[in-house]
């Protein structure tokens, strides 16, 4: 020791070379575990790098390729899956909205939307009566083999995607087979967990989105209108087929030829939601030459925003659409309807088209806001004053109107009493039943006669609650070159199912009084023939403010 102290001591205190390699030597025996923890920690860092780079490849291998096109009945469907913290499957119903149903667990969600109806596979089914029970049953099946293929291919999409960022971000073999393999296990395991944990009976207890909100009110009773739509189903394949005879009925009316330079308007109301009006409406503006829709409003049910995609059948017509707003319309409706191409929204304005001048108002109330029609409120002075002052209203415009006005749009009938004498003609609807009246007279004024629709859509669903559905009605108006009202025919198809289609023609024999002459024509009802009922109703005062409709 004294010897070491020594040499220590000469060297002025610095360490030898053998001195410090047992130093070194030392150190590392004293420290084995540093090491290894370090390789833990890379271990961890990289098993972390590739669960990440993995789930990105899964989200969106899932976005990109997780949705697929399927026939479901005569509908084309959207079937698509998307990452979730909780399982659900929403089913978009345009214009309707959605249901949502806690249909699995695992973290996937399941969207199905479905499309329009496609044409061949509709009058496939038209065509073969039986084939529509088939359908029904076959719909499962479809689903099914749907949501199989979306599996599959959400599968390989979320495979290839992991492995094409795995392989970007790593640049090495090995790491992009981990993570293409756990991009297997997760995506199958989520699959799998949502298949084995499938809950059918989620369908009777679905929660609602959109207008489907309201469903309740709309449908009414929903199993017994399911109930009643099987059997008008079995009777699809007559109506359609008298549909059609309706257009042979017209060609073979002899009495009344329209002449050169006659205006054809047709006048249509009340549709609420029900796309059966719009394929009417579309077939006669095509069959009967139609220049001019005028729709007395009620398009939609409630005004809300999903319904305003509803409106965009209007297009489709590339004819003049004159539209008021019913009180079923929000100023969101008349909006939607404004932005068609080929639409006018009229709210106490006049416009000129094809020669015609037509005047129109909207309805004061808004049904479903309960800020401005409260329940009851149909029946309070109030109310009645205010929907009597609309006709004051429009009356007061047409009256300063620089052209003279053929026709004045109101919804309500019960506007249209202010009007008698201002014009010749007035437009309604609302009140779902056809009728055509004498306003009564102001004297030393011309006569004015009020001409009720009923509900071009069939009252929409609620027209289903009834023992009878409600018939989808329409009227094609005949004017001459002086816009004087020659004739018009009053169409009618049976409510939904029912195979029933008339026609009643009548011919004007005074254009001046407004007068009808009787004209007889042959409807098909059912395949058999029965007379048409004709004439107008008898004259009297325009109704009071009806319940909201």
């Amino acid at each position: 020791m004294d010897g070491q102290e020594n040499e220590r001591r000469e060297t002025g205190g610095e360490r030898t070379p053998a001195a410090g390699r047992t130093r070194r030597w030392i150190s590392r025996v004293r420290r084995p575990g540093r090491p290894r923890r370090d390789h833990r920690w890379r271990r961890l860092g990289l098993a972390l790098a590739i669960l990440a780079v993995t789930l990105g490849g899964v989200a969106a291998g899932t976005y990109v390729g997780g949705h697929v096109f399927t026939d479901i009945g005569p509908f084309r469907a959207e079937l698509s899956l998307r990452p979730a913290l909780a399982g659900s499957t929403t089913v978009d119903i345009p214009p309707l909205g959605a249901l949502i149903l806690d249909s699995h667990d695992g973290p996937t969600h399941l969207t199905v939307q479905l499309g329009a109806l496609d044409q061949g596979r509709t009058e496939a089914l038209i065509d073969d009566p039986a084939s529509i029970s088939r359908a029904s049953q076959s719909a499962v099946e479809d689903v099914r083999a749907g949501v199989l293929r979306l599996g599959l291919r959400t599968l390989a999409c979320a495979v290839l995607a992991t492995l094409l960022l795995a392989a970007l971000a790593f640049r090495d073999t090995r790491r992009t087979a981990w993570a293409g393999g756990l991009a297997l296990v997760i995506t199958g395991g989520s699959l799998g967990l949502a298949a084995g944990t499938m809950r059918p009976q989620a369908i009777e207890e679905p929660r609602y989105e959109g207008l489907l909100v309201n469903a309740p009110a709309i449908v009414g009773d929903a199993r017994r209108i399911a109930n009643d739509y099987t059997k008008y189903a079995e009777q699809l394949q007559r109506l359609v087929g008298n549909v059609s005879k309706l257009y042979t009925t017209v060609s073979a009316l002899p009495v009344y030829q329209p002449a050169p330079g006659t205006t054809r308007v047709l006048h249509v109301s009340d549709m609420h939601l029900n796309p059966t009006g719009w394929q009417l409406i579309r077939t006669v503006v095509d069959q009967f030459g139609i220049n001019v829709v005028i729709d007395t409003g009620d398009i939609t049910d409630w005004g809300s925003e999903p319904e305003a995609s509803f409106v965009n059948s209007i297009g489709v017509l590339k004819k003049p659409y004159v539209y008021i707003r019913g009180n079923h319309d929000s100023p969101r409706t008349a909006a939607a309807v404004a932005q068609q191409p080929n639409a006018i929204v009229l709210n106490n304005s006049t416009v000129t088209v094809d020669g015609l001048t037509i005047a129109g108002i909207g309805d004061p109330r808004f049904t479903p806001d309960k800020n401005t029609s409260p329940a009851g409120s149909d029946l309070t002075p109030q109310v009645a004053n205010q929907v009597i002052s609309t006709g004051e209203q429009l009356a007061t415009t047409i009256a300063r109107s620089p052209r003279p006005v053929n026709i004045a749009l109101v919804h309500d009938p019960a506007s249209a009493g202010p009007l008698s004498g201002v014009c010749p003609l007035v437009l309604a609807g609302h009140t779902h039943a056809r009728q055509v009246s004498k306003l009564p007279e102001v004297p030393g004024k011309p006569p004015t006669t009020l001409m009720v629709e009923g509900s071009t859509g069939g009252a929409g669903l609620r027209g289903l609650e009834g023992e009878k559905p409600t018939p989808l009605s329409m009227t094609v108006l005949y004017f001459d070159q002086e816009k004087q009202l020659q004739a018009y025919d009053d169409i009618t198809v049976g409510g939904t199912g029912q195979a029933q289609v008339n026609l009643e023609r009548h011919v004007i024999k005074n254009p001046a009084e407004g007068d009808t002459v009787p004209v007889t024509a042959t409807p098909t009802r059912g395949g058999t023939e029965s007379p048409v009922p004709s004439g107008t109703a008898p004259s009297g005062t325009p109704p009071s403010p009806t319940a909201t409709r």
